[in-house]
Order: C-alpha cells, then sequence, then structure tokens
C-alpha cells in the first residue's frame, strides 16, 4: 500500500516537473524570438527601441506595450457583447445619444472588444475623425489582421494626419512670430521670473508637491522655508530651480548631439537634495509605474544607448521639433532608467529639445496633470499622437503668451492664471 502511494507521487512529481520544464523552455524560446527580432504575430510591429514592437505609420517609430486580452469573466464579455448589440440597435433607429452611451459602456466592460472599437469609431466617424482614427488604431493593436479596422484607417489616416500637418503649420507660423520679437521688451525679464517659478510650481506639483505658487515664489526669494511643508518638498524645488538652471546655462544653447551624461547630469539636479545616492544614477532594481512595468535594470544601459542613438540619428532630427520632443520625453518615461524623478527629467529634456529649436520652454500645468497621465498611458497602449498632440497644445499655449506680452493687449493683466494668482505687468 506505502510502496502504492509513492509510485502515485513519483509519478505526480515527474508530471508536475514536465509541466515545468516546458514553460522554462516556451520562455525560453520566446526570449530568444525577440531577441532576434523576429515577429511575434503582431504583424503590423516590429522589433526595435527598448525590445517591444514598434508601430510605424509614417510617425516614425514609438514603443507600444501590446498586452495580451485580460481574463474577462464570461459574464462579462456577454454584458459587453449585449451592450454592443444595444448600441447598434440604437444607431438603426437613429438614437444616436442613447448609441453614444451604449458603446462607451460596452467598452467600459472590455476595453479590448475590437468589434465594439470598430464599430464605435465607425459611428463617430463624421463627426471626430481623430477620435475614429484612434478606436480603430486600438482594434489593430489588439488584432492586426482585423479587416475592417485596417480598411478604415487607411482612410481616415490620411485625414487626422493632415489635421495634425495644420496644427504644426499653425504653430510654426506662432514660432518664427516669437523668434521676430525683440529681446529688451521691459517687461520681458518679469515674465520669464514668473514663468520660471510657474514651471516649477506646476511640475512637482504633478509629481505630489503640495506647495502652492505663491509657497514656491516664497522659497526661491528668500530662501525661507515654509511652515508645515515637508524638506523633502523643499528640497524638490529646490533642486528642480538648480536643474533649469543647467540647462539654461549650457544646454539651451548648445547644438550637437545630446548624450546619456546630459540626461544624468539633469537628473542629479532634480534629485539632488531628495535622494544624493540615487541622483544621476540608473536604478539596480525594478520598479513598477500603475500598469506599466518598466525594463529590467540589467537592461538600462543598452537601452539607453538606443535611446540616444534614435534621438541622435537622422530619422529623429527629420521629425518636426515638437514630435520630437514629445517622443523623447515618452520613450524616457517608458524606460524609467531612474527610481525617482523620471517624468521631470523627461519634461526637461522635452524643454531641451524644443529650445534648441527655438520654441520656449513649456508647462504641463497640474491641472492637466490627468489629461497628461492618459496620453502617455495611450502611447502604451499603441497610439502616441494624442500626447504628441497634447505637448503640441501646450507649445501653442506657451507661444500665445509670450506673443501676447509684445501685442498691443487692451488690458494689463498676464494671460497665465494658475493657483488662484493672476501675474500684472507695469510698475
Amino acid at each position: 500500500m506505502e510502496e502504492s502511494i509513492k509510485d502515485r507521487s513519483a509519478l505526480i512529481l515527474v508530471f508536475l516537473s514536465g509541466i515545468l520544464l516546458a514553460y522554462v523552455l516556451l520562455t525560453i524560446t520566446e526570449q530568444a524570438r525577440l531577441r532576434d527580432g523576429k515577429p511575434t504575430g503582431d504583424e503590423p510591429y516590429k522589433l526595435g527601441l527598448l525590445g517591444r514592437p514598434l508601430r510605424n505609420d509614417g510617425l516614425k517609430d514609438w514603443p507600444v506595450t501590446v498586452k495580451e486580452r485580460p481574463f474577462l469573466r464570461p459574464d462579462i464579455k456577454g454584458e459587453s457583447l449585449a451592450a454592443l448589440n444595444q448600441a447598434l440597435d440604437a444607431k438603426l433607429q437613429g438614437r444616436k445619444e442613447k448609441a453614444h452611451k451604449l458603446f462607451q459602456h460596452a467598452l467600459v466592460l472590455d476595453p479590448t472588444h475590437v468589434e465594439a472599437l470598430t464599430e464605435y469609431g465607425e459611428f463617430i466617424e463624421s463627426d471626430d475623425v481623430v477620435k475614429a482614427d484612434h478606436l480603430y488604431t486600438c482594434a489593430l493593436t489588439i488584432n492586426g489582421s482585423h479587416s475592417r479596422a485596417l480598411d478604415n484607417m487607411k482612410r481616415t489616416t490620411v485625414i487626422v494626419k493632415d489635421i495634425d500637418n495644420q496644427m504644426l503649420e499653425r504653430i510654426e507660423n506662432k514660432q518664427e512670430e516669437f523668434m521676430k520679437v525683440p529681446s529688451h521688451h521691459p517687461e520681458l525679464d518679469k515674465v520669464k521670473k514668473e514663468l520660471y517659478y510657474l514651471h516649477i510650481y506646476h511640475t512637482t506639483a504633478i509629481e505630489g508637491n503640495t506647495m502652492t505658487l505663491e509657497q514656491v515664489r516664497h522659497v526661491m526669494e528668500t530662501g525661507m522655508a515654509v511652515p508645515g511643508k515637508s524638506i523633502m518638498e523643499h528640497n524638490e524645488i529646490i533642486g528642480m530651480s538648480a536643474a533649469l538652471k543647467y540647462i539654461n546655462q549650457t544646454m539651451s544653447k548648445r547644438f550637437g548631439s545630446l548624450t546619456i551624461r546630459d540626461i544624468q547630469e539633469i537628473h542629479r539636479r532634480v534629485m539632488g537634495n531628495v535622494d544624493p545616492i540615487e541622483a544621476g544614477n540608473f536604478r539596480t532594481n525594478q520598479v513598477f509605474v500603475g500598469d506599466h512595468i518598466p525594463a529590467a535594470a540589467s537592461e538600462l544601459d543598452e537601452l539607453m544607448q538606443e535611446f540616444i542613438d534614435w534621438l541622435n540619428s537622422n530619422d529623429a532630427l527629420d521629425l518636426h521639433p515638437i514630435e520630437l520632443a514629445a517622443l523623447a520625453h515618452y520613450k524616457l518615461v517608458h524606460i524609467h532608467p531612474f527610481v525617482d524623478g523620471n517624468g521631470r527629467t523627461s519634461r526637461l529634456l522635452m524643454n531641451v529639445i524644443l529650445m534648441q529649436a527655438g520654441y520656449p520652454p513649456i508647462d504641463v500645468k497640474v491641472t492637466e496633470r490627468h489629461e497628461y497621465y492618459t496620453a502617455i498611458k495611450t502611447g502604451n497602449q499603441g497610439d502616441i499622437r494624442p500626447f504628441i498632440r497634447f505637448i503640441a497644445r501646450c507649445t501653442e499655449r506657451m507661444l500665445d503668451t509670450y506673443l501676447w506680452l509684445y501685442s498691443d493687449a487692451p488690458n494689463s493683466t498676464f494671460p497665465e492664471i494658475e493657483d488662484g494668482k493672476t501675474i500684472i505687468l507695469g510698475p
């Protein structure tokens, strides 16, 4: 009896070992395919920077995190399909508002429902071709051979690309006007100083710093602490100021290739007072950023070299400066080479690229934090264009701010209001 039990235990152990061995071999094989740059079944994608699939549709390449469809309970899938069918019925009946809500409900239940993405795109295409094109892109990220989504995207991409080009052309015209304005305007120094404080306020507030704009100004002008605020929050403000001064003095007017050392030096100043040990050094452990799992620490040296090679390549330099700045920001924060301070460093790198191209440095406002992070997440899901458009809008807003200064404005209120404070020009 005991021998029989032992025999069964041995058989079970052999069976489990076989399963484990098969899993290990499958993992090794898949990793080898990735290293060799072979396709993994996602036809619209190719392997490249970051060792992840890359989408290529004329905007050059950007990293895409292609996730497997999450496991959904059969009842959830059934509810999503039922909502889709109800949306289609409402569409046929001409009940547009109800159809909108039902399409959205279907995608809330199952965001990877390819048919729902495609049908909803077709439903809204005449009213919002940009969003429809995005939905087709999401569908193709999940199923690259979906024929209707492919056909639809062939039609919409041309239209959307023209819309994006018109936006960039409009911003270029404003940038040309910005380049013509005199540098000796009597109020320019004051405006630059206020924008300097605003940038520190916004970029630290996005990361959770609770100081107000007035408190940031107080720290910078007096060097005194703000009661009730932590030492770390003070050090974050001081670090951002040091990084901005470094960029203005050494990088903004410099021509030539950017280096890994440049990025590390920016980070060293951003985090120098917050975490002197990690400041300027690549992380040595794994980190997790929401749903995104950045590359392993052992891969960082290679990935950062690939990133710098791309950043200085002819393909990158052929991009519009706003596209290049946005993609550089996105790719660096996607790699996430540092333990902390990646967002602040990426936004500073973005501004270096813009300033070297003759644009003013831009702010991502704390009130835009949700839109900002959503656009980054959308890039992870397969469509980087919403993030580029977001950065373009921030750039245009800053150009409008500077151009207002040199216009015959009807009043003296500076058009940059945040934190309940308004900058007033004049004596």
